[in-house]
């Protein structure tokens, strides 16, 4: 009778260890895909920040009556694509981030217009609103930057650990499935072409 026992008490040692790696590994993963996700909210929160920003931004550029009505409308429009793009972080796929970056650098872009414009405005630039709006702009831009670099970062190492062997097999058990990354636009690797004209 003892020799029948063995077996069966290697067997239950052997799913009990099984298991519990099973769980440990499974609750790391959550935590990591956890802590991307809350750093996700981050990167949406700095970018919904920048939109309201934006909206004062062209609402006190708007009080100047001969301001240029194209250079609003393609911030005001910009901004509203932005906004309409939203991702949910469960489905995070390449195309969908990329998709909402397109949507941001239009902003920028849009932005970036619209802040050159006002160079020729005087009085828009004296205007205490604006110059604060401006201010907190660039910071924004920068908190962007850091929430997104932190994304990518805390994706990363999730991406690398549901990768590595064997958490690739509860990985692939209990669906956990890589987290898009933050990259540059193509042509960004290249240094911009500066030409200065002098008179």
């Amino acid at each position: 009778m003892k020799k029948t026992l063995i077996p069966i008490i290697v067997i239950v040692s052997l799913a009990v260890v099984l298991g519990m790696w099973y769980v440990n590994t499974n609750n790391t993963l959550v935590d990591m895909k956890g802590q991307a996700t809350k750093q996700w909210a981050n990167v949406e929160s700095s970018y919904q920040r920048r939109s309201d920003l934006i909206g004062n931004l062209v609402k006190t550029v708007q009080g100047a009556a001969d301001f240029e009505r194209g250079t609003l409308k393609d911030v005001i429009e910009a901004r509203s694509k932005a906004t309409a793009t939203n991702i949910d972080v469960n489905n995070l796929t390449p195309e969908k981030l990329a998709a909402f970056q397109e949507a941001q650098s239009g902003l920028s872009s849009a932005l970036s217009r619209l802040l050159v414009t006002v160079e020729r405005y005087p009085d828009l630039k004296a205007n205490q609103n604006f110059l604060e709006l401006q201010s907190q702009l660039e910071g924004t831009e920068n908190r962007i930057n850091v929430e997104r670099n932190r994304f990518n970062e805390l994706a990363g190492e999730y991406n690398i650990k549901i990768e590595k062997i064997p958490t690739n097999i509860i990985a692939n058990i209990a669906d956990f499935d890589p987290l898009a990354l933050f990259s540059s636009k193509p042509g960004s690797e290249n240094a911009p072409d500066v030409n200065f004209k002098f008179n």
